[in-house]
């Protein structure tokens, strides 16, 4: 059963289109992710979805509820993990979660049983009395976590959670959101890690230029390339003639399997073992000095490369 249903959203800010015509929906106890690059239109989509924007046209539906009419409504089902931290910093940990569930109209030992209850949930039981000025980015985070479930609500929406902070709080962020998704809650996630998203999520939605390029499980999209492995050599840019060395790829593979960014020859191959040799010996006549080489797995990186002909982190 869909909780969320997107249908042909868009957004403009002045003359610029921000998202263009986007639509998707979402199973209840689904984790979905919207996957792309910085600037993609991934935190626009979120932001109509939550009610914070209006979109220029298009329509938004959680449980038969209308977004854009009743927003107060839906948004009682939502929690938001936004890409800014939003929290007090002369508060401790345990009083900020205290004034956020008041915000959800939570109180008395209502409010205590879900402070604590959450405080175990995102590892901070033992810094609960600590003032957030004091905490890393990544405990700050967890509490940011913290605040948006306390109501427990049926939709938690995570926007770039992990954005710089330590690898022991990103996986400690990742468990969690694993763990509430396990116990039914949906999940919404955005990123432009693939590694997260693929760990993550069951269905996932590539974005890009405020378009949704692809939507489908990580089988779904790989099969877009046909499960081909992307070989890479790592090359001295100096000795690269871009052109020549372009012309004389493609006449060995095809076009569109075929891509040279900065300092990497990418070629993408169902079966790179057997190719691997010829290609070695083509970009070596050319005059190029290879410094490495490696073959990767098809991934959501080789799928997003594939249709864009940029890599994801671009």
């Amino acid at each position: 059963m869909n909780i969320i249903h997107v249908h042909d959203l868009k957004k403009s800010f002045g003359q610029f289109e921000a998202v263009k015509g986007v639509a998707f929906s979402v199973e209840k106890g689904e984790s979905f992710s919207l996957l792309g690059p910085n600037g993609a239109g991934k935190s626009t989509i979120i932001n109509m979805i939550t009610g914070l924007f209006a979109p220029t046209s298009g329509s938004i539906q959680i449980k038969e509820i209308d977004v854009i009419k009743e927003p107060k409504r839906a948004q009682k089902l939502i929690g938001v993990v936004p890409q800014e931290i939003a929290l007090y910093e002369s508060m401790s940990a345990r009083e900020n979660l205290k004034f956020w569930g008041r915000m959800y109209n939570l109180t008395g030992k209502s409010l205590e049983k879900s402070v604590e209850e959450v405080l175990e949930i995102i590892g901070l039981t033992e810094r609960a009395n600590e003032k957030i000025e004091t905490f890393s980015g990544g405990m700050k985070r967890r509490v940011n976590i913290g605040a948006a479930i306390l109501h427990k609500p049926e939709i938690l929406i995570m926007d770039e959670p992990t954005v710089g902070i330590d690898p022991q709080s990103r996986n400690h962020i990742l468990e969690t959101v694993k763990r509430l998704n396990n116990e039914g809650m949906t999940i919404i996630y955005t990123s432009h890690y693939m590694e997260e998203v693929e760990y993550l999520c069951e269905r996932i939605g590539i974005v890009d230029h405020g378009n949704l390029i692809a939507c489908g499980t990580l089988r779904d999209l790989r099969e877009t390339i046909g499960n081909r492995s992307k070989i890479v050599l790592t090359i001295d840019k100096e000795s690269l003639h871009s052109d020549h060395v372009s012309k004389v790829l493609k006449g060995r593979f095809l076009e569109k399997d075929v891509h040279i960014q900065e300092n990497q020859l990418i070629v993408f191959h169902q079966q790179p073992q057997s190719v691997l040799s010829d290609l070695i010996q083509l970009v070596t006549q050319t005059g190029v000095k290879i410094a490495a080489v490696e073959i990767i797995e098809p991934n959501l990186e080789s799928v997003f490369l594939h249709l864009t002909g940029r890599s994801l982190r671009d």
